[in-house]
């Protein structure tokens, strides 16, 4: 994605004013005599979101008024600067005053300049802007670069866009940074002990597999990052309702996160030693599609009985996890679209993250607000352990009922993490059903940006 950031000061950048209804009055009283007329007559009051261009003598636009929420709003959206892309004329611009949060502001405004041209030539304007002074333009770049990344792989449909295509992207990845990278395929994982790798993804045509990237100084901390890979999801027998299919190609939205927070780390050069984790798999119907109670051996070790093939996701991360507990990582990390309970609990946009280690909670639930990329923090409540009993296996991957979906996926995929030092996992959503400033409509990306401050704050 091109930033949109002016490389070089422009002094005939167009100012871009940001007023509020509590400060427009003494803004307008700053203007022109002609363009505050022009304001008024256009009824510009400040609302949030409310773009009016006021023309200079020449008919050239000599100036932009934005509306933004009061500082006292409690539902200020500090994103909402994201929105300018798609309602300026091609131009350069520049911020003449200061927003709620500069830096926010500015990233917004380049993670609001993204479109999705694979398919078709995207109407997108020239717009750029003449970066703040005092902002990091370089992180900014490299967070918006990251979240175009998730959002090209999750909006990329899934005839384009399978296992195979998934692996190429990550190889892609580590020849970009000098990453080493690795592929168990098809039956390999069976003879290499990924039996629920192989079990969601062995019905479809295009092989299952298990990728593998490592990168940075092996004396390093070990920070090992784990995404689900269901390049698409039927529900398998446990077949989904049409409706419930129809945005299926993002389930593999954390394994596209879990790159955008690689594609971050590796870019700024963090301190750790890195792995990248992503069982890539398609959960199709076929004469050999795993079936409802079935029973297959983890790579852990526990049996898992298949209440249901619908919860395919956490049978790939649970050997996923297996093997990255082995090298007991001091941070290990898994980002998957995991369970609708966790959006009727908080909806698309505030995912649930849960850990035992209080220190990162904190420091997980500061960075998420500082970054404007909301998580929320959701209990692994042990009296629900119970529920994932099996009368013929050591533990089913799906509790009947529907009561705490997101919690007993989360106790599900705990029973897999024994060694690491500390263990995160967010169940993220990796779309956005209806266009925000700085979120279009789509793919999405979810927590990478919080976790990567996390992780810069700690090994930066």
């Amino acid at each position: 994605m091109p930033f949109p950031f002016e490389t070089a000061p422009a002094p005939s950048a167009v100012p871009i004013t940001f007023a509020t209804k509590t400060t427009w009055d003494a803004i307008a009283k700053e203007l022109p005599e002609q363009a505050r007329q022009f304001a008024s007559a256009n009824d510009f009051t400040a609302k949030p979101g409310k773009c009016l261009t006021l023309p200079a003598p020449d008919g050239q636009i000599a100036q932009v008024l934005f509306g933004l929420e009061d500082e006292s709003s409690g539902s200020r959206d500090l994103f909402r600067a994201g929105a300018l892309p798609g309602l300026l004329p091609p131009g350069v611009y520049r911020f003449a005053n200061a927003p709620h949060d500069t830096r926010l502001a500015t990233l917004a405004f380049a993670l609001g300049s993204y479109r999705f041209g694979r398919y078709r030539k995207a109407d997108k304007p020239e717009v750029r802007l003449v970066p703040p002074e005092g902002i990091d333009v370089a992180d900014i770049a490299r967070m918006a670069e990251a979240a175009a990344l998730a959002r090209d792989l999750i909006n990329t449909p899934s005839n384009d866009m399978g296992p195979e295509q998934l692996a190429d992207a990550v190889k892609a990845l580590a020849e970009r940074y000098g990453a080493d990278f690795g592929c168990i395929t098809g039956d390999e994982l069976v003879q290499q002990n990924f039996p629920l790798i192989h079990a969601v993804g062995m019905a479809s045509t295009r092989a299952p597999r298990l990728i593998d990237m490592s990168w940075g100084d092996a004396s390093h901390p070990k920070v090992t990052l784990v995404g689900k890979g269901v390049c698409f999801d039927t529900g398998g027998l446990d077949l989904k309702p049409s409706s419930g299919m129809l945005v299926m190609k993002k389930d593999m939205g954390g394994a596209a996160n879990v790159l955008a927070l690689a594609q971050m780390v590796m870019d700024a050069k963090l301190k750790v030693r890195l792995r990248v984790l992503i069982p890539a798999v398609e959960n199709a119907v076929a004469g050999n599609a795993f079936r409802p109670l079935d029973i297959f051996k983890s790579r852990k070790g526990p049996t898992v009985e298949i209440g249901n093939t619908d919860a395919e996701g956490r049978l790939v991360l649970a050997d996923a996890l297996a093997l990255a507990d082995e090298e007991k990582p001091d941070i290990l990390i898994d980002l998957g679209t995991l369970t609708g309970a966790a959006r009727v609990a908080l909806g698309p946009d505030l995912p649930p993250f849960y850990t035992h280690d209080e220190t990162l909670a904190e420091s997980i639930a500061i960075h998420a607000k500082r970054e404007n990329d909301p998580l929320w923090r959701m209990p692994l409540w042990l009296p629900y352990d119970s529920w994932l009993d099996s009368k013929v296996a050591d533990i089913n991957n799906a509790p009947s009922g529907g009561f705490a979906g997101s919690i007993t996926c989360a106790l599900f995929l705990q029973r897999f993490v024994t060694d690491a030092k500390s263990w995160l996992h967010v169940d993220i959503y990796g779309w956005t059903p209806s266009a925000k400033p700085a979120r279009p409509e789509g793919g999405e990306c979810q927590a990478a940006r919080a976790i990567y401050k996390l992780l810069s704050e700690r090994y930066g």
